[in-house]
């Protein structure tokens, strides 16, 4: 069994992704190159932002050839826009599924608004990428935005139909919502605010329901108590700055790593590839370790894995990325 320290500085030795009989398929050689573009793009935005973002960055992180780049996007924007999209599936996946468990358009709008605020937190990168960065970028990306925020205000002007709705408001109103609460995120992000969004839900949900449900409702919206937060959140600067190795609850073999390595090599990898490059032969010993990973929010499945016969998609999550560097220092 490896000590800690034989894991954190052994250096895993990258599987070439080449197609044909004797590497994997093209289709999915070409997904998993672009899945490593998308991060590091989302990589580079982050730390310099979308106008200093160049294209040898993201081909530099993402271990990937020039020539492989423009085969997937057109040019920066469009790798922009890939990423842009991306963040908003997940932003939107998570955010749709708090809305539904509820039975009520106010009830649900808040669940769905708490959701996103803890999504923003828990991501304070894609937070920015689509809040801040994305009005850097070009008309194609702009227009997508455009199209996100009228999708927002569909579901906000839905409260002119409520049971107990107190007036009607203007056309206008659900946009004029909207912007106001995308002004109040940005704001927050571009001042690298050292509170967490999620603490603003009673107040935008104030913004929300005042001009469908009116001035009772709104205040009730503000003395409502805040979702109760998983014990190991701090606030978003705490995080970052934050030893990812610290209150783990697990210890780091050498096999765990190595997995965390191939992840990060190869985001939307399999169970079945992830066994092979870790050198794991039990299958069912990579499912329990996978499963172990996902429950400390290491890692994630965005595949399509629970439908019979559908194979996993495992990425590292923002904290399994953190992990994964201090464990293999590059």
């Amino acid at each position: 069994m490896a000590s800690m320290h034989d894991a954190r500085t052994v250096s895993p030795r990258s599987r070439r992704l080449t197609p044909g009989p004797s590497g994997l398929p093209r289709g999915q050689v070409t997904e998993i190159q672009r899945s490593r573009m998308l991060a590091a793009a989302s990589e580079a935005v982050a730390e310099v932002g979308y106008a200093r973002m160049t294209i040898a960055q993201v081909i530099g992180r993402a271990r990937v050839s020039r020539k492989t780049f423009y085969d997937v996007f057109t040019d920066r924007e469009d790798c922009f826009l890939a990423a842009f999209d991306q963040a908003i599936s997940r932003a939107r996946l998570v955010a749709t599924e708090a809305y539904e468990n509820e039975s009520s358009w106010r009830d649900g709008l808040r669940a769905a608004l708490a959701a996103l605020l803890t999504f923003m937190d828990e991501h304070p990168a894609l937070a920015r990428l689509c809040l801040v960065e994305a009005l850097a970028a070009g008309d194609a990306v702009l227009e997508r935005r455009a199209q996100v925020l009228d999708e927002l205000a569909e579901v906000v002007d839905r409260g002119r139909f409520e049971r107990n709705a107190a007036r009607n408001p203007a056309p206008l109103t659900a946009e004029g919502v909207v912007g106001g609460i995308v002004a109040v995120l940005h704001a927050r992000l571009v001042e690298d605010c050292s509170e967490p969004l999620s603490d603003l839900l009673g107040a935008l949900m104030g913004m929300i329901v005042l001009p469908y449900l009116g001035a009772r409702a709104a205040s009730g919206e503000l003395s409502r108590p805040l979702p109760e937060r998983r014990r190991a959140r701090r606030t978003r600067r705490a995080v970052r700055s934050k030893d990812p190795l610290d209150d783990l609850n697990m210890r780091l073999t050498y096999r765990t790593v190595r997995v965390l390595s191939v992840i990060g090599e190869q985001p939307g990898a399999s169970n079945r590839q992830i066994a092979e490059d870790s050198g794991i032969v039990d299958q069912g010993q990579i499912s329990k370790l996978l499963n172990r990973l996902a429950r400390l929010t290491l890692v994630e499945n965005l595949g399509e894995g629970q439908e019979r016969g559908a194979a996993n998609a495992w990425h590292l999550t923002a904290r399994g990325a953190q992990v994964e560097r201090a464990t293999h220092p590059r």
